[in-house]
């Protein structure tokens, strides 16, 4: 499966915005096209409406300013601002190529080993593989998997594939329709910023054909990163836990996130120290 193009992003978030969101008026007419006319856009981010054209038929080349006039008048968030210039800095020729295994950064293993054993933490690569994770982490979301598994390239769980394709991974989260809509916004995040990763367009690929709820959102286009957030679970061996999830991230391995999970009561902080 193609990561997705400029002009694909474009025609999206142009679908999503009304003449009324913009302030213009429609007089009544019946509109062919949901959202904005290409034109409407073109003039709004003043820029001639064969230019505008040809973006989305990814046959040109757009700078940063004229991104962030379209980026205006589609009401992106920073982070769909930030997918916008990705998707724009790379051609849509670029060619796959099967990346280097993932190796965990030293400072990354270095920060999960000063977390001990009290915190549930795991580290994940850039494709959502567990690069690491403490046995309290391993503890709290796979269980019913090796704690060695993240070793070896070849055997390390796959967050996204667990999520949408293992049910015992899935009945776990009780607000998984929530999470999922974060997990796919972060791969789009991720494969604008990866467009060449043969290994993320594979996993995409795979998930929108084996999940319906995968492939319904993902056509959404919806973007999201993947900071902080609540994880509500009903645990096999502890029952219901609330949960808030924090990612850090060190600068010299952007790809590397180390994602640790706290208590949000009482009960749950019990529940945790169980583990």
């Amino acid at each position: 499966m193609r990561t997705e193009t400029l002009g694909v992003f474009l025609k999206t978030r142009r679908a999503r915005v009304t003449p009324q969101d913009v302030g213009l008026r429609s007089y009544g007419t019946v509109r062919r096209v949901p959202g904005l006319r290409r034109e409407e856009l073109a003039q709004l981010a003043g820029v001639s409406v064969g230019y505008y054209t040809r973006l989305e038929q990814d046959q040109g080349t757009a700078s940063p300013q004229v991104l962030d006039a379209l980026a205006r008048v589609l009401r992106l968030d920073t982070t769909e601002t930030a997918h916008l210039h990705n998707l724009a800095q790379r051609s849509g020729l670029s060619r796959l190529s099967p990346p280097e295994p993932e190796v965990l950064a030293p400072r990354v293993a270095t920060l999960l080993a000063s977390l001990g054993e009290s915190v549930p933490a795991i580290v994940l690569g850039r494709r959502g593989d567990v690069l690491a994770w403490n046995r309290t982490g391993h503890a709290l979301i796979a269980e019913h998997l090796e704690y060695t598994a993240p070793d070896s390239p070849e055997t390390r769980p796959s967050i996204p594939r667990m999520f949408f394709l293992d049910p015992l991974h899935r009945d776990l989260y009780r607000n998984w329709d929530e999470l999922a809509r974060i997990h796919i916004g972060y791969l789009r995040l991720t494969s604008g910023r990866y467009p060449d990763d043969a290994k993320l367009a594979e996993l995409i690929g795979e998930l929108a054909m084996r999940s319906p709820e995968f492939a319904s959102v993902w056509a959404t286009g919806e973007v999201a990163d993947c900071t902080a957030g609540p994880m509500d679970l009903r645990h096999p061996t502890l029952g219901d836990i609330e949960l808030d999830y924090q990612v850090w991230l060190q600068p010299d391995s952007p790809d590397h996130r180390l994602e640790v999970y706290t208590p949000r009561n009482e009960t749950s902080r019990d529940a945790i120290r169980l583990l």
